[in-house]
């Protein structure tokens, strides 16, 4: 929409809500209306301030574009952005003033639904501002700030000190697709609730049971579930979030019944492979041994059909489960011949959570669709396994499988790695890996949001962590502080195998289903519709600074707003640890950093990113950079979804489309020989 018709639409229904409120004096409500009026003035004055900087900002935006075909850079995210906030307000207030006298209108929640996206709104006219600092302070065309830049300590000091809890109560998901916010507002009342447990003297099913009891509060307030959100996501410790992510995957999501599926343990034996340059030539690849010396590599095997070779006794030795899960002795089950393709898959999960398990659902379907096998690698995980463990891991297990594919019921005709965000990097890394040690590369990379940078640089959309319930920038730089070691335990981890990491499996399952079934129940509590329940939520909206903000604003390192404008500041001050060790400026960790000498020969590279994705630029700048050296890739932008969408790909229509712009490429991949051999029709 244009967004010269989006401002036009706010002024107008600011102007009538005045005129209404302002207007005659018997108007019920009292103190409402005056705070609805004060809301709706300030709306207007952020509106008007903001229209001459989208205008800027359409202006230009385009250059930073991917290609003409392909819209999308952290600049356009930011007014798209902004645009949803200011369609709900518009909408709210249409509302207002055509219902405030009604015998229904639910005044209470109408004002409070109003300062909250008034406090939204003065906290991305914030970001705009940043943004603009941004296109002053880099090069045309640049997205990223450069090293050690003080605009990268201003950019983790802003957003150390803003208010961040509007985003996370009322407003939250308002900038993602609709059919999203229910399954957004379950996993942050889930996360809230179990954080409020988290560290006291309970056991596993104690610690979900109270979760489950202090949900209820966290439904019918979302000034006091914003609030806590912002407290969690900005201070309380990476076994939090390893613990709360682990015990709250998406397997349970419905799909695709396979005839395989089961997990593999590769003992630390070196291997011989064949040079790409000679194949008469062998390489040795040895086990992994970073921290803490060799150790075996955990996989899981997932194939839509049984195929020969995948019930082997040989292959079943290294399964981990007993007895062997596969009986090909069924009468209705046929094995079928050895696929000329091998999907390889890394999990995301920041390097910290997750396992091949959590990434199952989707794994299932794309095994059926594609009619091929997949080994998805259970990486070691940060921080008990720093860079560069979980790469040699996978890189290990990308040479195992080229060595085993008749195990795994292929013929490796065609080889494809796959990976979603810390997945997408390993993918990238791995292939660099086997281009230094002159093995044989994959024939296709297709990564999904992936993180190229693994630093705190500032960026467009890098921006969208102060608002963004998935990816805040405290708890992704806990993350990536964990990778790069700054956070090291020295010990190895006694048990990697489950998918549940602190948690029990019965305390994960639990939570589980309290993730599945409450959001019927949340969504019930928060439809307009229904009569407010409990009682008045404090203005916690508006944040007044107090004389420690003061200091903290006038720093140097600072940001200068214009004056007569201040973003809100939050109560509770993130401590957040800029990645500045010199192991994320490591090519082998920051792909984006990589010189040409480590990226040319890459197979070709296909991107999938979101739009809304705090790591969108991460894509287009390394989409750029491998175009600029005539490597082959493609860049898709999706629209409306947020970071991880792969394991939302049941969730909605949009996620299961962008599931498919995926599995679209994988299949790229695999068909690219037939075009690429083909001989002329003349010959």
């Amino acid at each position: 929409m244009d967004y010269k018709v989006v401002f036009s639409a706010l002024e107008r229904v600011c102007q009538e809500n005045i005129s209404v409120l302002c207007g005659p004096s018997d108007l019920p409500y009292g103190t409402v209306t005056k705070r609805l009026v004060t809301s709706m003035k300030q709306i207007q004055e952020h509106g008007r301030a903001l229209e001459p900087m989208v205008a800027s900002f359409s202006s230009i935006y385009h250059h930073y574009d991917f290609d003409a075909q392909t819209p999308g850079n952290g600049y356009r995210t930011l007014v798209k952005v902004l645009q949803s906030c200011l369609l709900h307000i518009v909408h709210k207030g249409q509302y207002i003033a055509s219902n405030y006298s009604g015998a229904f209108f639910r005044a209470e929640h109408n004002a409070a639904e109003m300062e909250a996206y008034c406090s939204a709104l003065c906290q991305l006219r914030a970001l705009l501002y940043l943004a603009q600092r941004l296109i002053h302070d880099n090069e045309h065309g640049q997205l990223y700030i450069q090293q050690d830049s003080d605009l990268n300590r201003s950019f983790v000091q802003e957003y150390s000190s803003m208010h961040k809890a509007c985003f996370y109560g009322r407003c939250l998901g308002f900038q993602f697709s609709p059919a999203l916010r229910p399954f957004l507002q379950t996993i942050i009342i889930s996360m809230v609730s179990y954080g409020e447990a988290y560290g006291k003297q309970q056991s596993g099913i104690g610690t979900a049971a109270l979760s489950l009891l202090t949900s209820g509060k966290y439904v019918i307030d979302p000034e006091l579930r914003g609030a806590e959100f912002e407290r969690i996501t900005q201070n309380l410790d990476m076994q939090f979030w390893k613990s709360f992510w682990n015990g709250h995957g998406f397997t349970r999501i419905a799909s695709n019944p396979v005839q395989v599926n089961f997990t593999l343990t590769v003992p630390p034996v070196p291997l011989r492979l064949p040079l790409a340059s000679d194949p008469r030539l062998s390489t040795t690849v040895s086990p992994p041994i970073a921290h803490w010396g060799p150790g075996p590599v955990h996989m899981r095997l997932v194939s839509y059909d049984l195929r020969e070779g995948q019930d082997s006794e040989e292959l079943l030795g290294f399964s981990r489960s007993d007895p062997p899960p596969i009986s090909s002795r069924l009468p209705w089950i046929q094995e079928q011949p050895r696929s000329p393709w091998l999907l390889i898959h890394f999990h995301g999960g920041g390097f910290v959570a997750q396992t091949s398990r959590s990434h199952e659902n989707y794994l299932r379907n794309w095994s059926k669709v594609l009619g091929v096998p997949i080994l998805s690698v259970d990486y070691s995980l940060s921080p008990e396994a720093p860079f560069p463990r979980a790469l040699e891991e996978c890189f290990y297990a990308y040479c195992w499988a080229l060595n085993n594919c008749q195990l795994l019921g292929s013929t490796a005709e065609r080889v494809c790695l796959v990976g979603d965000s810390a997945g997408g990097n390993l993918c990238i890394t791995v292939s660099m890996r086997a281009l230094t040690s002159g093995i044989r590369v994959p024939d296709g990379i297709v990564a999904a949001y992936p993180a190229t940078l693994l630093t705190t640089d500032a960026s467009p959309s890098r921006l969208l962590t102060l608002i963004d319930p998935l990816l805040p920038l405290g708890v992704l730089a806990k993350c990536l502080n964990a990778y790069a070691g700054s956070d090291f335990q020295t010990i190895q981890p006694a048990d990697r195998r489950g998918s549940l990491s602190a948690l029990g499996r019965d305390t994960a399952m639990l939570l589980s289903d309290l993730t599945q079934g409450v959001s019927n129940w949340v969504q019930s509590f928060l439809d307009p519709s229904r009569t407010s329940g409990g009682s008045p939520s404090p203005r916690g909206n508006h944040i007044r600074r107090t004389s420690t903000d003061l200091a903290f604003q006038n720093s140097a390192d600072s940001i200068h707003y214009p004056d007569g404008f201040e973003p809100l500041r939050s109560n509770c001050p993130a401590f957040v640890n800029p990645t500045s060790c010199p192991v994320m400026r490591n090519p082998f960790v920051s792909p984006l950093l990589a010189p040409s000498s480590l990226l040319r020969g890459l197979p070709p590279v296909h991107i999938v990113a979101s739009a809304l994705d705090a790591l969108l630029d991460d894509s287009v700048m390394f989409a750029k950079k491998l175009r600029a050296m005539e490597q082959p890739v493609s860049l898709t932008v999706v629209e409306d979804l947020p970071h991880g969408f792969l394991s939302l790909s049941q969730i909605c229509k949009e996620t299961q489309f962008a599931s498919d712009m995926c599995v679209a490429r994988v299949r790229e991949v695999f068909l690219q020989e037939n075009t690429r051999n083909a001989l002329p029709k003349d010959l």
